[in-house]
């Protein structure tokens, strides 16, 4: 991992190993941004104030090794991330690398940025898939147990496949409950509503079922009224041209169009054989004869027709206002969508056919009632059926559950501590079953059992979580682990105790550890050393990979706050040889 401009952080490369990786430091060098950094390469969120003072935004690069068959891998390529090829893992499965780089910028720069395998995703797609990669513990995730959720949670994971599948069996009906009882509860509760709209609707409907439109009518109904109302004009004007193209009952007969043209046709004909041109010209005068003739039939047609019908020039005008008023009276149900002057007869038909749709749908809800609700009964009886099943397989696994994290407190300096696990049941449904689940401490004998969130201390409770992480390990490792001071107040006996524990999970997973206990440092397989410097008041930190000598003064420091000091090295040797010692015989 890199981590550019963070914090204190200038610009540091951390080379993670396989097994337990401790992170150590002084207090203020800077420790806790490497957390932060991983935090953010999955998906936490940016805080603008975390970006170093002078640089224009905060830069992470991860690069994670990933089992090309593992879900991880698979969920990876579906976001469109591209995987390189790795050196095959110990076990000799196929392994695939896979790059995440993550910005913050300053205040006032333009946000968050996020890339998985070159391409650009969501944050939130980081978060997504950090669930099949890594488990984060610090103070925020002590407060998160505190949780009766989270510690619900905790239990299900422990009593493993058969409860986790029937918890998925129990909110697959769950949903599909909560479903139905949303859509019943609109429909019952909004039944006036529902009423109100459906009345409305048919009134728009019998209006245009009385009025009976038809698209193009009113446009028609214009032409029409136009030539009613002129037609003495039309007629005048028909005629007159009737008697220009074809004056057969005037005195004065040659003097019509159709009249003289036939003269002109005659003229032509006595000579046009003699000379092609005019035989042309004659025939274009043939066309235009027979033309105009045809003309003045349809005129003579249409003198015909016209006629003054004020009963129909009456019905028109009645006609257009009933269409009028039916498009006003539909109008107020189409405000968004009708014409600036009012919505047209073509727009009231559309509005005709979508309201008998919803009409019909409003007026089948009574029969939809009766289906939801016979619906709903059957899901409540299928889900009491399944909530019974969660519970038993919860009960079951608490007891166990129970025993095993008080074993692991008693390796930590917590002997004679117990842990009872309490399930109450609701009586309601809800989206994990009808179980309450609480965490319940005895920290020494005589003491009530007490809920965590009241009976445990700081320490006390980050022995609790690493005891629970460790019952965890064996049936349900996390490829990645990471504890951000997980041993505060912790010490002596206790602290040695944490370093075998973290040693422990380290056998399953990569564990990376921010400590400031050497005893549990001594345990790691690589340590990593944050050092910070200054120069001209401006404070930088680095990170260093610290081995053999190196390693011995680290620890020597931690130890005495005096890394020079000889006893303090002989102890940190002593510290490391017999942790290397431990690990050996025990197959780490």
């Amino acid at each position: 991992m890199r981590i550019r401009g963070l914090g204190v952080i200038e610009d540091a490369v951390l080379s993670f190993a396989p097994g337990f990786n401790a992170v150590t430091g002084e207090t203020g060098a800077g420790k806790t941004m490497v957390v932060t950094g991983l935090g953010l390469l999955f998906g936490d969120r940016a805080e603008s104030g975390r970006v170093r003072p002078g640089a224009g935004r905060a830069v992470v690069e991860g690069r994670l090794e990933l089992t090309e068959s593992g879900r991880a891998a698979k969920r990876a390529e579906e976001y469109g991330a591209e995987l390189d090829p790795a050196e095959p893992g110990a076990d000799g499965e196929s392994r695939r690398e896979l790059l995440i780089n993550r910005s913050v910028a300053a205040a006032g720069s333009s946000g968050s940025r996020a890339f998985l395998g070159g391409q650009p995703v969501p944050v939130s797609v980081l978060a997504d898939l950090a669930e099949d990669l890594v488990e984060m513990h610090g103070q925020a995730s002590q407060q998160l147990l505190r949780q009766p959720a989270r510690q619900r949670d905790a239990l299900d994971r422990y009593a493993g496949e058969p409860a986790l599948s029937a918890l998925g069996e129990y909110r697959t009906a769950y949903n599909a409950y909560k479903n139905v009882c949303a859509e019943l509860e609109e429909l019952t509760t909004k039944a006036a509503e529902r009423f109100r709209e459906a009345d409305s609707l048919r009134y728009g409907l019998a209006e245009i079922e009385k009025v009976d439109p038809r698209p193009e009518e009113r446009d028609e109904l214009a032409v029409e009224i136009e030539r009613l109302g002129s037609a003495e004009e039309l007629r005048t004007a028909a005629a007159r041209a009737h008697e220009a193209l074809s004056a057969q009952e005037s005195s004065d007969a040659s003097t019509d169009a159709l009249t003289l043209i036939n003269h002109a046709r005659r003229s032509l004909d006595a000579a046009k054989d003699k000379d092609p041109e005019l035989a042309a010209l004659a025939s274009r005068l043939d066309e235009v004869y027979w033309q105009l003739g045809e003309i003045g039939t349809d005129i003579a047609g249409y003198l015909a027709g016209i006629e003054a019908d004020p009963a129909r020039l009456e019905y028109a005008h009645g006609r257009v206002a009933d269409l009028d008023g039916l498009c006003r009276h539909v109008g107020r149900y189409l405000a968004d969508v009708a014409e600036p002057g009012g919505p047209s007869v073509e727009q009231v038909l559309a509005w005709g056919e979508q309201a008998a749709l919803r009409l019909t749908e409003l007026e089948g809800d009574d029969g939809r009632i009766g289906e939801l609700t016979e619906r709903r009964d059957t899901l409540h009886g299928q889900l009491g059926a399944l909530a019974d099943r969660v519970s038993e397989l919860r009960a079951e696994a608490a007891g166990s559950f129970a025993a095993a994290v008080g074993e692991e407190l008693a390796a930590l300096a917590m002997p004679r501590a117990k842990i009872d696990v309490r399930l109450r049941q609701r009586a309601e449904f809800g989206p994990a079953g009808r179980d309450e689940v609480e965490l319940l401490l005895a920290p020494h004998p005589g003491a009530p059992f007490l809920p965590i969130a009241k009976g445990a201390s700081g320490g006390e409770l980050s022995r609790v979580m690493l005891a629970i992480e460790v019952v965890f390990a064996g049936a349900d490792p996390v490829p990645t682990l990471v504890f951000d001071e997980i041993d505060q107040g912790v010490g002596g006996q206790a602290a040695i105790e944490v370093g075998r524990r973290l040693a422990r999970l380290a056998r399953s997973s990569q564990v990376i550890v921010v400590t400031h206990l050497p005893q549990v440092a001594a345990f790691a397989d690589r340590q990593l050393v944050v050092a910070k410097d200054s120069e001209g008041g401006v404070t930088s930190s680095d990170v260093t990979v610290v081995a053999d000598a190196d390693r011995y003064t680290e620890i020597a420091r931690m130890l005495s706050g005096r890394s020079e000091s000889d006893s303090a090295k002989d102890h940190a040797r002593e510290l490391v040889d017999a942790a290397k010692a431990e690990r050996a015989g025990t197959g780490r």
